[in-house]
């Protein structure tokens, strides 16, 4: 198993997955069970995706991060939806998660072209 704790992508990951748990412990009752738990299960997906990407052999490491990238973009759904639906106490709670996640996002995309270039 490789090392992973080391890398950007995960570091901006895991921040993105605390923040999601916190920012979901303020939703109603309503929200929290329904939106909050797909953001707090989509970001601990990504989590793991960032895992299996680092971990796969170079040949089958495009194909992970472009299973990371469906995950990063099914928790912007979420997010969408969750702030369509004023499920967020505040506007900069959603501002900083949307920021989080298009940090991993960018960084997704820079190892995704940096795999496609050995290739």
């Amino acid at each position: 198993m490789a090392r992973y704790e080391h890398l950007p992508i995960y570091k901006a990951a895991l921040d993105m997955t605390v923040h999601f748990e916190r920012l979901v412990a303020g939703f109603s009752r309503y929200h929290k069970y329904t939106l909050g738990t797909e953001l707090r299960e989509g970001s601990r997906a990504v989590l793991m995706q960032v895992l299996r990407a680092n971990n796969a052999p170079a040949p089958h490491r495009a194909a992970e991060l472009q299973v990371l990238r469906e995950r990063i973009e099914a928790v912007t759904m979420t997010l969408r939806v969750a702030k369509e639906v004023k499920a967020f106490k505040s506007f900069s709670g959603y501002l900083h998660a949307v920021e989080q996640v298009g940090s991993v996002a960018r960084q997704n995309e820079g190892w995704f072209k940096h795999t496609q270039a050995k290739v």
